[in-house]
């Protein structure tokens, strides 16, 4: 089922660059001499693909923690995590922070890599169809890429080819608007070029429908306000033109809710051609040499669960991420998803009470042997989210109806055994986002798309904090830092984002 995996391993290595200044290459001439034959592009393709790997682990690490999702607040000592939950102006030497930058355009550089060479020596690939699906596949993964950053960090350098060490340095970073065009250029000629359904031997690999989701996601986040930064939000009001896309993936037949929540999580529901949540799966595999299973599991569960309870070795969460009151008690009682996200566990040290901890992908019967290799896919594009931002889109004025609005969170609600509802409020479907997709990394966007972002984290900070360790928020802070590692690659270049 994990197809596009089994794939040279040192290709992965030969596309990588460098720490600094990530857009510049480590070997351009060994690069294009990797490029011969047919299988040599589809192996590339797949080193794209690769790059995903830490896509989830981003989540967590900088939407789930920094929102009011989770709690974060370590008393094991120093955690990397802790600049981010608590809007430390220190994160700008963040371990994540840089994780988030470097990731995103060590993929950008393969995906340039890969379109050059295609573009060069493509003739070997003898089907026009095949060129053209791989060109998109690579198309669509950059867009994917660059969103992510835009969603970070504002404005970055926009890099559409590869370049050499000494250009690199040269390149300053582009405007929001500007990134945001080659996202959406990208993506439209993935749509018109990628295929709706794949055959089992290229299960994972992104479809139309994916492209649709993701390009109907970034007219939403440019429809979200500015908060006068230069950040996602450009209050472009662009929900129309979100909602066509979104209506043709629901149209397409090809994706359903899953009547039981429990089962999209399931180890043994990992294939998507099964799992018809999965619109675009992060796809990950236990038990190979080198590790290609997934280490976003661990990281909101403390140690001591492992270690006390299930009896394993300790895993990467520390002195763990607790779950905010106010999410686990906004559940009803009869939500099947209160039981399934979380568990509540014993007082962490300092911390008061008997707080709950997400263990929503955790199955104990499969804790590897390896801490990063849990074998459990990551559905980045789910089935549920699209008819939900099709709700989002309607209460922003697209065309639509009230009534399907409340369809659209009754059956999302009905689901998991939780009360229906009628005339839904934005307030309430964001709610409902929150409960629906905790662990997921939604909740920072849909807040910075919300327009209430600051308001509602210094709300909830001013409730929960009950150790008073995170400080109150600005706008600046919606977008992250750029690393310091890049501005020191040659100072002057990149301007740092306000407030930090």
């Amino acid at each position: 089922m994990k197809k596009i995996f089994p794939l040279i391993f040192l290709l992965s290595v030969l596309l990588s660059c460098k720490k600094e200044l990530t857009i510049a290459p480590i070997s351009i001439g060994t690069t294009e001499t990797f490029y011969v034959t047919q299988e040599d592009f589809v192996q590339g393709s797949n080193a794209i693909y690769n790059a995903l790997r830490t896509y989830p682990d981003r989540l967590i690490n900088l939407s789930e923690t920094r929102s009011d999702n989770l709690y974060a607040i370590s008393v094991l000592g120093v955690q990397l995590y802790d600049p981010i939950n608590a809007f430390r102006t220190d994160a700008v030497s963040n371990t994540y922070v840089n994780a988030a930058w470097n990731d995103n355009f060590n993929a950008i550089y393969r995906a340039n890599v890969f379109l050059e060479q295609l573009e060069q020596k493509g003739s070997v690939v003898a089907s026009a169809t095949l060129r053209n699906r791989l060109q998109a596949e690579a198309r669509f993964l950059r867009a994917f890429f660059y969103f992510d950053l835009v969603k970070y960090f504002g404005k970055v350098p926009v890099v559409t080819k590869p370049v050499t060490a000494l250009e690199s340095v040269e390149i300053k970073r582009s405007p929001v608007a500007d990134v945001y065009k080659v996202i959406i250029d990208d993506l439209q000629y993935a749509i018109a070029n990628l295929p709706t359904t794949y055959a089992n031997t290229d299960i994972g690999r992104a479809s139309k429908y994916a492209a649709e989701s993701l390009l109907a996601m970034v007219y939403m986040a440019r429809s979200g306000p500015t908060y006068n930064i230069e950040g996602p939000g450009l209050g472009l009001n662009e929900w129309s033109l979100a909602l066509p896309l979104l209506n043709d993936v629901i149209s397409s037949g090809q994706f359903a809710l899953n009547t039981n929540y429990a089962n999209i999580f399931s180890y043994t529901n990992q294939n998507p051609s099964v799992n018809k949540e999965a619109i675009f799966d992060v796809m990950y595999q236990t038990g190979l040499n080198p590790v290609l299973g997934a280490s976003f599991i661990s990281l909101p569960v403390p140690d001591a669960y492992f270690t006390s309870v299930l009896v394993k070795p300790a895993q990467l969460g520390g002195s763990g991420r607790p779950t905010s009151y106010d999410l686990y008690n906004s559940y009803e009682n009869a939500d099947a998803r209160k039981s399934f996200n979380y568990v509540l566990y014993f007082t962490q040290l300092g911390i008061p009470g008997n707080r709950p901890f997400l263990k929503k992908y955790l199955d104990p019967t499969k804790v590897p042997a390896v801490i990063t290799d849990w074998g459990i896919n990551f559905i980045a594009i789910r089935y549920t989210d699209i008819l939900m931002l099709k709700a989002e889109c309607i209460l922003k004025g697209a065309s639509g109806s009230q009534t399907e609005v409340d369809n659209i969170v009754n059956q999302v609600r009905t689901r998991s055994g939780a009360s229906t509802m009628s005339n839904v409020t934005i307030s309430q479907l964001l709610a409902e986002r929150r409960r629906e997709f905790s662990g997921e990394g939604s909740r920072w966007f849909d807040l910075q798309r919300s327009g209430n972002l600051v308001s509602v984290m210094n709300d909830w900070i001013t409730v929960n904090d009950d150790l008073k360790q995170i400080q109150p928020v600005v706008p600046n802070w919606i977008i992250y830092p750029v690393p310091q590692a890049q501005l020191d690659a040659k100072p002057g270049l990149y301007t740092q984002n306000p407030g930090y």
